[in-house]
Order: C-alpha cells, then structure tokens, then sequence
C-alpha cells in the first residue's frame, strides 16, 4: 500500500499534511503545527467541549447522514477536536472558531460572535470558541430548517459544551439572539467542489503512515504505523482479514483516550468512517439494522423513532460532539460494563451481525460479552450492523413490550454512569408476564442481564408481590465494586429502586405518569429527525 498525504479543506484551501503520527489529533494539528490556536484544549478527553469544531463532508445522496447538518452538497457535525485523529479529516473539511468571521464579510463578526458579546455571554473566554462553534451547527440547521431553536433545545444541544464562569443564561441568550441578525450562510458549493477535487485523487484505500515516535529509537530501529481507510465494505473485509491485530476505529471517543491520557501504542488503525455500507439505516420489516459506523445521534434517533420510550437516555448518552462522532457500533464492541447502549439493546433483543471475510454470521448481544473487556469476536472479524427487533403496527396493547431505560449518574447531562438499565416486559391476557429483559450496566465486568430477577418474574402475575421477589433476587445477581462513581451498596440500591420504579410506571392498576417520576415533567425536546 502506497502511502498519501492527508489532505483536507481549511480556510478555503486544500491543506496537505505528511509524516505526522497516524494518532495526532485535530487538536493538536491546530495548535502546534498550524499555529491556529482559537480552538482550546481544556479536558482532552471529549467532556468539556472546549476544543468543539465543525467537520464538513459531501452529501451522499444514496445514505442520508441522519442528523448532520445539511448545508446544500455538505453534512456539517460538531465534534471535539482533542480527541479527533487528524487522519480521519481526509477528504473533509474543517471548520474552526477562526473561520466564523469570514462567513459574515463585511459585517465585522459572524451573527454568532455578536450574539455572544452583546449578550455578555463570555467571561474569561477559555470555552466561547467551543460555544461559538457548536452554536453555529445550530444557527446553520435552524436557517436550514426555517425554524427557531427554544430554550430547551438549545441547552440540549450546549450539552456537551462546559461553562464553569459566565453562567449558561446569557449564553443561551445568545444562541437566541443570534437569529436576529442577517442571516450569514455557509457558502457550501466552493467547499464541496474541493472535497470532489480530493476524492477523485483518493485511491482506494487511502493510507496514511508515519513513523512511531513512541517506538524504542535505543533499539536502533524504526517502526511504520499505517492509518487505512477503506471506502468498501468488501474492501473493509479484506483489510481487516489481513491485518487481524490493527485497532479497528470508528469516531476516537474512547481510543482517542487510549492516547491522550493513557499514552497506549495502538499500532496500525483501520478506519470504519469512509465504508458507505456501515453508515448505514435499514428498516426491514421487523427488523431496524444499524450499520457499525452510524454515529450515535442517528443512531439513538432511529431507534427512539420506533421506541419514544428511549428519547431520555438517547438525549443523556454524552453531549451532541460525542454522539456526532462516536458510534454505536464502538459502544457496543468497546464492551465497557458501564457502556449505556447495551442494557437497552440487551433489553430488546438486539443481534449482531459479524463479518469474517465473505462469511456473515449472527450472534445475539446476550452471547457477546465474555469477560471485562473481552468479546467474542474472531480473529479478523468485525461487527457489520446491529440488528434491533420492532414493534408490530398492529399488536394489541395487551401484547406491547413494556420498556424502559433509566439512566443515575452524578450530572444530569453528558456524564458517565453508575448504574444503568433497560427493562422490557410483555404480559399475556392475564396480566401474567410472559417475556422479560432486564439488562444492567455498572453493576459487573460486563453488561449483562439479571437472570435471577427475570425467573421470579416469568409466567408471574405483574403485581407488587413479585416485583418484591425481583428486587430482592438481584442482590443474588449482582455484587457490583465500590469506585468513585458509586459504592456497592448505592448500587445495589438503585438496582432496585428503578425495578420498583419500572413497575410503578407500567403497572395495570394506575401507572404513574411520567410527569411525576422524570425532572423533565414529561416535556422532553424531541431528537433530530433521521
């Protein structure tokens, strides 16, 4: 494989970039090698938003980008630049805090940057360009749109954005105010005519390498690290059958970690994120099918658009430059035992479908998890799609699947769990339970389901009686570790509260409404369409 310089859109010119390691991110690009240093660096690891940039992709006509923003040939996502390896940008572009003023020529700032000064919505400024820059995402799919964001949709979408001075009320004035301005577009086409330029130059697949600096240079020895990206799921296959021991990648919200603060040699990257077929959204027939890398935004949209019940944990599954970047794919296969994807998609039923070459092989989710942090996967195989069983149209209510998803963590929003679960349930005609599910997360090594508490509830009466027994066979089920996030003891609590509470909102006789069990009081902002 020849190697290619990584070659991107920035302040309206192709950029080439060579000989740097496969693993430097978009951060760090910026800061010391392009000298643009408004994007900050404030956590390094996704969580504060400081570092928020916007990356711009063609169009795919034939594979619709859910929840990107559409700014006519271009799909606009905010991510976090610290934790974006810059090897991923091939082909796109990037925009950052410095561009926004030439999008308003003439006009001095970009109606963004004038909403937040004149709305004081700045203190000491180290986190205003990511504000700026996932505010303009905003301002760019509401123009799009024709619509006017509300308070709360604004917050939800500040939500991976951290203020610790100004305070979020003038902020979010801003992202109000900014309306009010002349409306300052993205010129996309100049853009997309460049990224056209790229990709009918890019050879198939595109890899970068470099020398690891990390590599023993004592030894007298030099090691090539590659960056392969491949733009077929049969050339996917391929590579990934000869290379078994490369680190797959999808969106780096978990691996680029592995890097920043943990400083681990990941070796040779083969990267998901140009393989039109697992960006992509079935619905076949029963079945919805979620290729490995569609990001989490479309992904929780798609499954909240045929189970409403899932919009709180989709809405609290990190902030929106995670969700734009990281996949479901990853969650699921980075198999964290406090991942939040895989209680609700253990709670479903979901099956993976593995690739291995040509072969395709099915393997339910339950069967996935092995050990902390071991799955089984085969040398060489990957997870092509994860396959999620629907609600018929026609099914009586007294056969719907009861489900739910509920989420403790120390901050509301964009924070890791201590305990998460999904419980689903389907009672016969006799109100006695015939199909249960109840997956939990942070309670073990891995995710897995409360076998104990399902067999006190099987062919049971739902009544409280039963649930008592449920809630008291999970202590049997589970002995969870006390860590920073939560003791055993909370744990093992909570495990039960939210069983009682899952019976309290799904009982026959008076279920209690959501408005008196979520903070929300049943007013959730709805998720971007996909």
């Amino acid at each position: 494989m020849n190697a290619q310089p990584i070659r991107f859109v920035h302040r309206g010119q192709i950029t080439e970039v060579s000989g740097l390691p496969v693993t430097t991110t978009v951060l760090q690009w910026l800061r010391e090698h392009a000298h643009h240093c408004g994007t900050k660096e404030g956590c390094a690891e996704g969580d504060c938003g400081a570092c928020t940039v916007v990356v711009a992709e063609l169009a795919d006509p034939a594979n619709a980008r859910g929840s990107a923003v559409a700014v006519g040939p271009l799909h606009l996502r905010p991510v976090n630049a610290c934790i974006r390896y810059l090897p991923t940008l091939h082909g796109k572009a990037l925009l950052t805090v410095e561009d926004l003023q030439a999008l308003a020529p003439g006009r001095g700032l970009h109606p963004v940057q004038q909403a937040l000064v004149d709305c004081h919505g700045s203190q000491c400024g180290f986190c205003t360009p990511g504000f700026a820059m996932t505010l303009y995402a905003s301002y760019e799919r509401h123009l799009g749109a024709g619509t006017r964001p509300t308070r709360q949709q604004l917050a939800d979408d500040l939500a991976g954005n951290l203020c610790r001075c100004t305070g979020y009320r003038p902020i979010l004035d801003a992202g109000q105010a900014m309306f009010e301005a002349p409306a300052a577009r993205l010129d996309a086409e100049p853009i997309a005519a460049l990224l056209r330029q790229i990709a009918g130059q890019t050879p198939d697949p595109f890899v970068h390498a470099a020398a690891n600096p990390a590599y023993p240079e004592a030894q007298g020895a030099s090691r090539l690290d590659h960056f392969i990206a491949p733009r077929t799921l049969e050339g996917f296959a391929t590579v990934r059958a000869e290379r078994p021991d490369a680190t797959l990648l999808a969106g780096a919200t978990d691996i680029g970690l592995w890097t920043n603060k943990q400083f681990r040699d990941v070796g040779d990257l083969i990267y998901l994120g140009d393989v039109r077929e697992l960006h992509a959204v079935e619905h076949d027939g029963a079945l919805l099918r979620i290729g490995a890398a569609v990001p989490l935004e479309d992904a929780w949209a798609a499954l909240v658009r045929h189970r409403p019940e899932l919009r709180e944990m989709a809405l609290r599954f990190a902030g929106p430059p995670v969700r734009h970047a990281g996949t479901l794919g990853g969650n699921v296969a980075n198999g964290s035992p406090i991942g939040d994807s895989a209680p609700v998609l253990l709670a479903l039923d979901a099956v993976l479908l593995l690739q291995r070459g040509p072969a395709l092989r099915r393997l339910p989710l339950a069967d996935f998890y092995l050990d902390y942090m071991k799955n089984a996967l085969q040398p060489g195989e990957f997870l092509r799609a994860i396959e999620v069983p629907l609600p018929g149209a026609d099914m009586p209510e007294t056969e719907a699947l009861r489900l739910r998803a509920y989420k403790l963590s120390k901050r509301y929003d964009c924070d890791i769990s201590a305990v998460s679960c999904g419980l689903a349930l389907r009672l016969d005609a006799q109100g006695r339970v015939e199909h249960v599910r109840m997956a939990f997360g942070g309670m073990a090594a891995v995710v897995k389901r409360a076998a104990g508490a399902e067999a006190a509830l099987l062919g049971k009466p739902w009544d409280e009686a039963n649930v008592r027994k449920a809630m008291q066979a999970l202590d049997a089920d589970f002995h969870p570790l006390t860590d920073l996030r939560a003791s055993s003891a909370y744990r093992q609590r909570v495990a039960r509260n939210l069983l009682w509470r899952f019976w309290l909102e799904t009982r026959l006789d008076a279920p209690l409404p959501s408005s008196l069990s979520s903070v929300w009081s049943g007013q959730l902002p709805a998720l971007h369409a996909v």
